[in-house]
């Protein structure tokens, strides 16, 4: 376990960060967590803050009651906020807001209200901040994020296969795209830290094939690199046959019934990441504690895809998984932006 103590080089990290932010002197910041929060990074906000000469104040919540029947991990949803109208009135007039909640707003249903008011929103994601300060802010990756989000908007056909046996169709039509790179400043926008992500959300009915999750691919709610593979065939968005014989496949099996919902085996979003000082390697370095996987997320070249709730879809449910492949090759209209687990050359 990693000692949690208040380092000046965090600080900095944190300064950074909120510098992409276009915080400025005088300005008001609440910062969001619950009692449940890493109470680390909440306090590194702070004084990361009040350094840059911002105005910060605390909107803290209690966590609530866990209401479903299993351990709920890595969903992006909070629901620290319980739909209260004083926090969400808080965070609308707060301009910037700092997201330090456990499972972030990211799909939190009150994000869309507090985004419209102009508020934007970053989130630290869950890490032990030894774990964001190797991957502080870098313009080369905004600028490739932006690239790789515009082509993905302007695709009709994504199509993933693998030496494992993937083969997958993804109608991209109609899809809502989002590009992550680590800050946000625009009024009304959200991002979070660590960044190096694109993903996109498709429409019903769009997702059809055959995936297969080789050992070493992750399931990040299990926080688990797969020692054996899984099969999933998908038909219409939803997974209709999960195959595997080793604890990988039967815990995945068992995770997603115990939900007793049909969207938890729908697809949330499929993607990529980015992020070239993401490491593969990271989970093998912390204690299940200190880390949320938002690294391995955007580890360079791994498909990410995952499975759960998709508003733009219709589709709302706690269920999720978010399954980092590596090896795969991705073709849009055609054209590999990822081969073989590595990003191609295509995006400026």
């Amino acid at each position: 376990m990693l000692a949690d103590r208040i380092e000046a080089k965090w600080i900095d990290a944190f300064c950074e960060v909120f510098e992409r932010c276009a915080v400025k002197p005088g300005d008001t910041a609440a910062i969001l967590s619950e009692t449940q929060s890493r109470a680390l990074n909440v306090h590194l906000s702070e004084l990361a803050l009040l350094r840059m000469g911002a105005k910060p104040f605390h909107v803290v919540v209690p966590t609530p009651r866990n209401r479903h029947i299993v351990p709920v991990r890595s969903t992006g949803a909070s629901e620290a906020i319980q739909r209260l109208g004083p926090v969400i009135t808080a965070l609308q007039q707060a301009g910037f807001v700092v997201d330090c909640t456990i499972e972030g707003l990211m799909h939190a249903p009150e994000t869309p209200e507090i985004l419209k008011a102009g508020a934007r929103i970053q989130v630290i994601s869950n890490e032990h901040p030894e774990a964001l300060e190797r991957m502080r802010p870098d313009s080369a990756l905004e600028k490739r994020v932006r690239a790789a989000a515009k082509m993905l908007r302007g695709t009709k056909r994504m199509h993933v296969t693998s030496a494992a046996g993937s083969d997958l169709d993804v109608v991209m039509e109609g899809a809502s795209t989002v590009g992550v790179w680590g800050w946000t400043d625009k009024p009304g926008t959200l991002a979070h830290w660590p960044g190096g992500i694109v993903v996109s959300f498709p429409k019903s009915g769009s997702v059809n094939g055959t995936l297969v999750m080789a050992p070493g691919d992750i399931n990040l709610t299990f926080k688990r690199y797969l020692a054996s593979p899984i099969h999933l065939t998908l038909k219409d968005d939803y997974i209709v046959d999960l195959k595997g014989e080793g604890a990988d496949a039967i815990m995945m099996r068992n995770y997603l019934a115990a939900w007793g919902d049909r969207e938890a085996y729908a697809v949330s979003h499929v993607g990529w990441g980015m992020n070239p000082a993401a490491r593969y390697e990271a989970l093998t370095m912390y204690d299940q504690r200190d880390t949320n996987g938002t690294e391995l997320r955007a580890v360079s070249g791994n498909f990410l895809f995952s499975t759960g709730a998709n508003e733009f879809a219709g589709r709302y449910t706690a269920g999720h998984f978010d399954l980092p492949m590596m090896g795969t090759t991705i073709a849009l209209d055609g054209v590999p932006v990822i081969k073989d687990g590595v990003v191609q050359d295509v995006f400026g």
